[in-house]
């Protein structure tokens, strides 16, 4: 199976492609459920392997250790990889890249930020000089053999946007990414710059860029849209909620609904699908 060749397969078919942010094996087990595409998030994965913001504390093999345990699960789903500025290094970037194609993502993401790094939708972003970053890219593109490779400009500068999107666009990259991108105007006026080349939409609640259906985003010429942190936020709200009212009841745990609540048994179930590999549960899961 050539993981990278079905993504962009997908990538080209009709609509917007949703690649939704999991955390850890559990998330993505849930993820599962619902779509067929993952994106492995910078922040997600800072926040649950480390406890630590995402500004650059990621260590790779770290990062290629979870997407190995991801790819033996989930034999059948696509996986996005952000892979930050690849960590620093060109040598590390492709070295990096030659791993995870070896154990089966189907892409990463590279971006042009110099550290301290931060997440793309906080304050305080420095990009790489253009040429800098381009010669990253290229090397990571002479490396990959089918990997989708995805470049993200930080840029805020509005000119710099609009200059490093034209010339992302003109390289061998597959898709483009500008992170951080503020209003539906811009993401026309980028959608413009790129020409055919695919464009995707990072997605973060709280962040920056506006939220937007995955109807609108095909209206508006956006080929994939990856939704960051929806697992990690819930779970945050939903272990708050729980924890608090455990401490209201004096610690007595509320009883499961049988048909609808997660208990043991619901938790038994869906892990079990993991252990032979599955495939996703509907054709077309996620469309």
């Amino acid at each position: 199976m050539t993981y990278g060749k079905n993504l962009r397969e997908r990538i080209a078919g009709q609509g917007t492609t949703p690649l939704i942010g999991v955390y850890d094996m559990y998330s993505a087990s849930i993820a599962a459920e619902h779509y067929d595409g993952m994106f492995v998030s910078g922040f997600g994965f800072a926040a649950s392997h480390y406890g630590l913001p995402d500004i650059g504390f990621i260590a790779w093999p770290d990062m290629v250790a979870f997407v190995q345990r991801l790819r033996g699960a989930f034999p059948a789903h696509h996986l996005l990889v952000d892979i930050d500025d690849g960590y620093v290094d060109p040598e590390v970037a492709c070295h990096v890249v030659e791993g995870l194609e070896r154990i089966g993502a189907s892409g990463v993401i590279l971006e042009d930020q110099k550290r301290p790094r931060r997440c793309g939708h906080a304050d305080g972003k420095q990009v790489l000089p253009l040429g800098e970053y381009l010669e990253k890219l290229e090397k990571v593109l002479a490396t990959r053999q089918d990997l989708v490779v995805v470049a993200r400009t930080d840029a805020t500068d509005e000119h710099d946007i609009l200059h490093r999107a034209r010339t992302l666009a003109a390289t061998d990259a597959d898709v483009i990414l500008v992170d951080g991108i503020r209003s539906v105007e811009w993401i026309r006026r980028v959608r413009d710059v790129v020409g055919d080349k695919p464009l995707l939409f990072n997605q973060i609640a709280g962040g920056r860029s506006p939220r937007l259906s995955l109807g609108e985003l095909s209206a508006l010429g956006v080929d994939v849209a990856i939704y960051s942190t929806p697992c990690l936020f819930a779970a945050h709200e939903a272990m708050d909620t729980a924890l608090a009212e455990l401490r209201r009841t004096d610690g007595r745990l509320p009883e499961v609904d049988a048909a609808s609540g997660v208990g043991v048994q619901a938790a038994t179930r869906l892990l079990e699908r993991n252990m032979a590999g599955r495939r996703p549960d509907r054709e077309g899961v996620g469309r």
